[in-house]
């Protein structure tokens, strides 16, 4: 069995209303050390989308733009073994201890990027008393994606 694989610490502050949970990093996440690293996903460019702005290329200037806009980033599973970026291989999963961020920033909402990131939050999550909502993920690998459903999910933060 390899070894367990950490993820990152959560990005977030006093202002954060929205904790957007991914599952865990993918290899070319893991690679730069930041949130949806891969070029493909559609993450970052569908927030700057929203917001109408760059969030620029590396790691410090776009923990600068989701904390400017409220955004707190984490995944779910902390550490886990996995097979390159497969959310269908991860095993041994610890998951995410979400008081950390609940209990400094005044989260609204949580939204939760794709399936594996929601089934693995309800089986630990499920009473939260924090509306949450599963949003098809942004990876490259998901032909299901459907940027109208983050951009709904997003107005009931942000209009």
């Amino acid at each position: 069995m390899p070894d367990k694989i950490r993820g990152f610490s959560p990005v977030f502050d006093e202002n954060s209303r929205v904790l957007i949970l991914g599952s865990f990093p993918s290899v070319k996440s893991r690679r730069i050390s930041f949130y949806y690293g891969n070029k493909q996903n559609r993450f970052w460019p569908m927030l700057e989308r929203y917001f109408g702005e760059s969030a620029g290329l590396d790691a410090a200037q776009r923990k600068a733009f989701v904390l400017r806009h409220g955004i707190a980033l984490w995944d779910i599973v902390v550490a886990c073994t996995i097979q390159g970026s497969a959310d269908a291989s991860i095993r041994d999963a610890e998951l995410a201890d979400l008081d950390e961020v609940l209990r400094a920033a005044p989260i609204r909402r949580i939204l939760l990027n794709g399936g594996t990131a929601y089934s693995l939050f309800c089986r630990r999550y499920e009473d939260i008393p924090i509306p949450y909502q599963k949003l098809p993920s942004t990876s490259p690998a998901n032909p299901r994606y459907r940027e109208d459903a983050w951009s709904e999910a997003l107005d009931l933060i942000f209009s």
